[in-house]
């Protein structure tokens, strides 16, 4: 009984120590998000994001094979929805990446790159609480949410024609469309992604 009553004195104080932490950040810092995040979240949130994941979605496997066809109706639809945080390349070096917080991540580097398809596929359906990664499960999930996946493994080889050819794919602003459908919602372009329709 004394170890346990010392088990949830422990935890309660490192809850406790936590919440003032996070507390006198935000006093300090105010809810400005042009700071980058500091060394401790930096380094826990991508520890705490992988622990939040079921172990049963980090173990599935994508079930669409890498096959050139996957890949590149991975590429147009990232292109498409994807690549106005990521950057074609991946590479979160583009306006909203560099002024979301946290800042989104290179996806061509090994915190990206080491997480299983399952965790990828998992994160592309549900998003990240707390950050810019909205859900896209649902209508634009399933099969192209696995090609993304492809894809994502394919960034660290992008060739220059590819990234050419990704420019071509992203999304027009009012300027280059009907600005009165632009600001009714409307989709900037429409093409297909894949045999899926998506």
């Amino acid at each position: 009984m004394r170890t346990l009553l010392r088990l949830v004195v422990v935890v309660l104080a490192i809850v406790g120590a936590s919440a003032l932490s996070v507390g006198l950040m935000f006093w300090v810092g105010g809810i400005s998000a042009q700071r980058a995040p500091g060394f401790l979240e930096a380094s826990l949130s991508p520890r705490l994001r992988s622990m939040m994941i079921p172990s049963a979605a980090k173990h599935t496997t994508n079930p669409v094979p890498a096959s050139p066809e996957a890949v590149r109706a991975g590429m147009e639809h990232f292109a498409d929805h994807c690549a106005i945080c990521h950057a074609n390349d991946g590479s979160g070096d583009i306006e909203m990446g560099r002024h979301l917080y946290p800042r989104v991540p290179d996806m061509r580097q090994a915190e990206t790159q080491n997480l299983t398809d399952g965790e990828l596929f998992y994160i592309i359906e549900n998003g990240v609480k707390l950050t810019g990664m909205p859900a896209w499960g649902g209508e634009h999930g399933g099969d192209a949410s696995w090609k993304l996946v492809d894809f994502i493994r394919h960034m660290p080889k992008l060739t220059p024609d590819e990234l050419k050819d990704m420019q071509r794919l992203n999304p027009r602003g009012p300027d280059e469309q009907d600005a009165d459908e632009f600001l009714k919602g409307g989709t900037p372009h429409e093409h297909k992604h894949g045999g899926d329709g998506k």
